[in-house]
């Protein structure tokens, strides 16, 4: 479970993504930034999660946010997975864990009743200024992109201010 919290600065990462191309959390200031962590290429949940993300890409594009996938997984497998399955985003290769680690989602897992490392699917929502906005723990991975666009909607209209009519 991460350590990180609603209002804290974005850890800076630094990782190459499926093309071998060099990308740093710093090269999205200015933008919004739906970051999201993923146990494994190819798998079930894991496809459910990204395609979802596919699906609603363009709502997220209209809402201002740029998507980016982390794993542990190479980049020839991030290569295959963004082929196979038409995912307009780029996916970070983090076999190091570095980047699992900044964000605090390296972790203990059970599956089938057994403990094992493993990253804990978690999705930040970083600012235009680096501010992490929310995170995403428990995750619904078939509707995941539904799930940020109403909470990015429902926070957004909250927020705004209140206009009341003057009595005159």
């Amino acid at each position: 479970m991460t350590n990180l919290k609603e209002g804290d600065t974005a850890p800076n990462f630094t990782a190459k993504n499926q093309l071998g191309k060099t990308i740093s959390l710093s090269d999205y200031k200015g933008k919004k930034l739906v970051l999201f962590f993923y146990p494994k290429d190819n798998t079930p949940g894991c496809t459910a999660e990204a395609c979802s993300l596919r699906d609603y890409y363009k709502d997220l594009k209209k809402e201002g946010f740029e998507v980016i996938g982390v794993s542990k997984d190479n980049e020839k497998s991030h290569k295959k997975f963004i082929t196979d399955y038409k995912l307009p985003y780029s996916l970070i290769s983090d076999p190091e864990l570095k980047v699992n680690l900044r964000y605090g989602v390296w972790g203990e897992k059970t599956f089938m009743g057994k403990t094992h490392m493993g990253t804990l699917r978690t999705t930040f929502l970083i600012s235009e200024t680096g501010k992490i906005e929310k995170i995403f723990t428990k995750v619904n991975t078939k509707e995941h992109a539904q799930e940020i666009l109403e909470d990015y909607k429902a926070t957004q209209k909250s927020s705004k201010p209140k206009t009341s009519k003057a009595k005159l």
